[in-house]
């Protein structure tokens, strides 16, 4: 007999195992749902269907991310389905740009849970709490504490959107099965005093913690994750400057934890720029870079752009020197009386420059990088500026949401008359200039992660390297075809990146295997393994 937590209405409220009308009338019968569901039993397809209509009818995209939400909530391998039957429709709904509109507005629109919280308060039971959790298995945890929310600053405990949409794309895109998924926010308080006031915010009502509290919670929940979930890779996400780089420095050579922000944005970055230079037809050695904000997407894409150069056989220092950045308080130069440590490296022997317009006079770079979450920063002047001393500028707007990309990709084309090559963070429409169809390239982390993920999980990789990130560019790049690239795609089309993702996936797990990261035999066909670790969305038959 089944259990009954499989049986009759806790099987239809246990969205891994529910299928809705799709349950056959012996299923029904054997089950205990008969008259628990309407009498005509539907297909996936037709389910698939009915899922379409509905959200196709919503007035705005946060209606359309509460039902995908909800239809997650109720039945996983539906949601799945549709999710990746119409990638390029649902990923904006389901992660950027709307996940962000639905985190500002996450205490309002709060239906159940998903994941877990630990606040600050759970010091010294973190461990219990972790059991908590139903599922054993968990093989990727994505973590946040909210502090940097996209481009939209420090949201709290409303940031546990982002760990959900992300982990959604690891299934989505890298066929990680959701139940070895799991979301979480480390609680510990916000300062935006707006979610402080308002008497709907789901997260504690302090200003955040810092120091040594802040620091033994992230430790402690690390070695409980790995205690309760042996050999789980853990993804930092959205943390702020303050703590991301220290974090990732600390834990990276202990433990299976990388960190998005820094080493995923870097590597679609990097991917990019590659893609970028089989358009301009000059080496990476030659560029000027100017990256505009000095924050941890920008950072980590420095060091990406470093890391390719030195396999290239450039010296480090020679390697850097092609890396220029402008952030808040004007070109960063070596006589800058206080320097953070991640910027250092890039500080450069030049006489300081406040205005964005002129250190693009100055620097005459090849490519202009925005990560700033500053909009509309890139003016008609710039790119201007920059068409008028590069026969093919890149122009990177790589901001999110969409609305505070440093400039839209139409205004790139118009600009440059058609020669720019552009990027941008979040999705713009492909824009009809002079009779040309020019498609704007988006470089999505979701290009990067979820194959990386897949790669480690895979080889069962003790940590993740610089190295995995570097191949991953590469493999991301070499995926962009001609016709593609021509058009002004420098990324793949977002309906291949199942594949793109598994590549990745393959080339990950072949370097852990390499550098002796892996305690599991390598097997004799390193794609066949990552193949035979992909979910598929298709029900289960129960009788």
């Amino acid at each position: 007999m089944q259990d009954s937590k499989h049986r009759g209405v806790s099987l239809l409220h246990d969205p891994l195992r529910n299928k809705g009308t799709a349950f056959s009338a012996a299923e029904r019968d054997a089950l205990g749902l008969r008259g628990l569901l309407p009498p005509r039993s539907h297909t996936l397809a037709e389910q698939e269907r009915r899922v379409l209509g509905n959200i196709r009818s919503k007035a705005t995209d946060l209606d359309k991310y509460l039902f995908l939400i909800a239809l997650q909530d109720r039945n996983e391998t539906l949601f799945y389905h549709v999710l990746m039957n119409n990638i390029e429709e649902m990923m904006p709904l389901v992660y950027t740009p709307t996940v962000g509109a639905a985190c500002q507005a996450f205490g309002h629109i709060y239906r159940r849970p998903r994941g877990m919280y630990i606040s600050i308060n759970d010091r010294g039971n973190v461990r219990e709490i972790l059991r908590n959790w139903p599922h054993d298995d968990v093989r990727v945890i994505v973590v946040t504490d909210g502090e940097r929310i996209l481009g939209l600053g420090d949201l709290g405990a409303n940031g546990m959107g982002i760990p959900v949409g992300k982990l959604s794309l690891y299934t989505a895109c890298a066929g990680i099965a959701p139940q070895f998924c799991l979301p979480v926010t480390l609680d510990v308080g916000t300062n935006n005093r707006e979610l402080l006031d308002d008497e709907l915010y789901i997260g504690l009502e302090r200003l955040r913690e810092r120091g040594d509290a802040y620091d033994e919670l992230v430790q402690e929940f690390i070695a409980a994750a790995e205690e309760r979930f042996p050999g789980v890779l853990v993804q930092l996400e959205d943390f702020g400057n303050a703590n991301a780089f220290r974090l990732l420095s600390s834990l990276r050579e202990g433990h299976c934890v990388f960190d998005d922000d820094i080493q995923g944005t870097g590597a679609v970055t990097l991917a990019g720029i590659i893609s970028a230079l089989r358009l301009t037809g000059t080496p990476l050695a030659e560029q000027r870079l100017l990256f505009y904000g000095a924050g941890q997407a920008n950072i980590g894409a420095a060091a990406m752009v470093v890391a390719a150069l030195r396999e290239e056989g450039v010296a480090e220092e020679a390697a850097r020197e092609v890396c220029w950045f402008f952030d808040s308080t004007g070109l960063l130069v070596s006589s800058r009386a206080s320097i953070p440590a991640q910027k250092q490296p890039y500080a450069k022997d030049h006489a300081p420059v406040a205005d964005l317009a002129e250190a693009v006079a100055a620097v005459r770079p090849t490519a202009l990088i925005g990560a700033s979450g500053q909009p509309g920063t890139f003016t008609r002047e710039i790119v201007g500026a920059m068409a008028q001393h590069n026969e093919r500028p890149i122009i990177f707007a790589l901001s999110n949401p969409t609305a505070n990309a440093e400039c839209t990709a139409e205004q790139c084309y118009n600009w440059t008359g058609g020669r720019g090559i552009f990027a941008s963070g979040s999705p713009f429409a492909p824009v009809e200039y002079e009779g040309r169809r020019l498609v704007p390239g988006q470089g999505n982390n979701a290009y990067i992660f979820p194959g990386v993920g897949l790669g480690v999980i895979t080889s069962g990789a003790r940590r993740v390297t610089d190295d995995m990130f570097l191949a991953a560019a590469h493999c991301l790049s070499r995926q962009v075809g001609e016709e593609q690239l021509q058009s002004g795609q420098l990324y793949p089309p977002l309906a291949e990146i199942r594949t793109v993702c598994t590549r990745i996936a393959v080339e990950v797990a072949g370097l852990a295997w390499d550098n002796g990261l892996s305690d599991r035999e390598r097997p004799a066909d390193v794609a066949a393994a990552v193949e035979a670790m992909l979910y598929d969305p298709v029900y289960p038959h129960y009788a």
